[in-house]
């Protein structure tokens, strides 16, 4: 039998959703019922200079329940959904073996995806192609790469805004890496989808709930040593073009501490740019199901830390998990 056949009726729980939402705190109250571990499926939370301003689990959850995959990459090496994928088939695997619940935590809907419908082999083009990218993203700027692209590789770069400088030094490091764009590797050969049975919820709190919960957030963070933490990131000298350079609040505090703009501001700034992120997640997540629509819950409300006071719409998440999990063998 194939590891992948082998693997068809084993559970993997997602819980996604757009920052803010309340994952975490759903993903422990569904860990604590089901001996589960908890794998980061959100982009941000990788690195580990950044635990406050991307709101990662606290020391106190992660000595609670396990949690994989947070705050495990140096934000001076990028990560990317390949890597991610790498990372987080391990994990499951692991959890499977342990006879333990895989519980997916994140809003990164390319990291999910890639997990359920596969992704395509790019060859790794290497780091002096990445460097070369970075470079000419901060010499030149992402609109001059894009037009850089377009005459070198006019497909791919038909596909990126002028303006997403992480896509286009992707793109363009890909094309100077291996002598091939984008497009052709995606036209190649896939990784296969992950082989389970898997169960998701999705959380999809209405947008006023969701932008007070943003705007208390980040004045948590504020008290609780953000911009402490964003000052010790700088202090490494990092490209600013580099992903955790661009962490929601980082740049905002960034500018703060530069002198461009009041703390006041800079917060204000923070809360707009994360909401206008969300809704670019919850257009993505309505658009990209996670799963089986009979494995498949969306909840219209925000959770909280308190798992027996849950903002409920018409179905208890939990109660749905541990039914679709009782209707199927865990480990066969």
């Amino acid at each position: 039998m194939t590891q992948a056949a082998d693997s068809r009726g084993r559970p993997v729980l997602v819980i996604a959703g757009p920052t803010c939402s309340g994952k975490s705190a759903l993903a422990m109250a569904v860990a604590r019922a089901t001996n589960g571990v908890v794998i980061n499926a959100d982009s941000m939370q990788v690195y580990r200079e950044l635990r406050i301003v991307t709101a990662r689990p606290s020391p106190q959850d992660e000595a609670e329940l396990p949690h994989r995959l947070y705050g495990i990459l140096p934000a001076a090496q990028p990560g990317s959904v390949a890597w991610w994928r790498t990372q987080a088939l391990a994990e499951i695997r692991a959890a499977w073996s342990a006879g333990r619940m895989p519980i997916l935590c994140g809003g990164t809907g390319m990291y999910l995806r890639a997990l359920t419908d596969g992704l395509t082999d790019i060859p790794d083009p290497g780091p002096a192609a990445r460097a070369e990218a970075r470079a000419l993203v901060e010499a030149e700027g992402p609109a001059a790469l894009h037009a850089r692209l377009a005459k070198y590789d006019p497909e791919t770069a038909a596909t990126l805004r002028p303006s997403d400088s992480q896509r286009l030094a992707r793109a363009w490091e890909v094309l100077s890496g291996t002598g091939r764009g984008m497009i052709h590797w995606r036209r190649a050969a896939t990784l296969p989808p992950l082989a389970c049975r898997m169960i998701a919820v999705r959380l999809d709190p209405p947008r006023d709930i969701l932008r007070a919960a943003i705007a208390a957030r980040f004045a948590v963070m504020l008290r609780t040593g953000a911009v402490d933490e964003v000052r010790a990131l700088l202090a490494h000298s990092l490209p600013p073009s580099l992903p955790a350079m661009r962490a929601h609040g980082v740049p905002e505090l960034t500018a703060w501490l530069h002198g461009e703009h009041t703390l006041e501001e800079a917060a204000h700034h923070a809360v707009l740019a994360t909401g206008r992120y969300t809704r670019r997640q919850a257009t993505w997540f309505a658009h990209h199901r996670l799963a089986a629509d009979a494995d498949s819950l969306v909840v219209a409300a925000r959770m909280t830390g308190d798992a027996q006071q849950m903002e409920r719409n018409d179905v208890d998440p939990i109660s749905f998990i541990l039914r679709r999990i009782d209707a199927g063998p865990q480990f066969p």
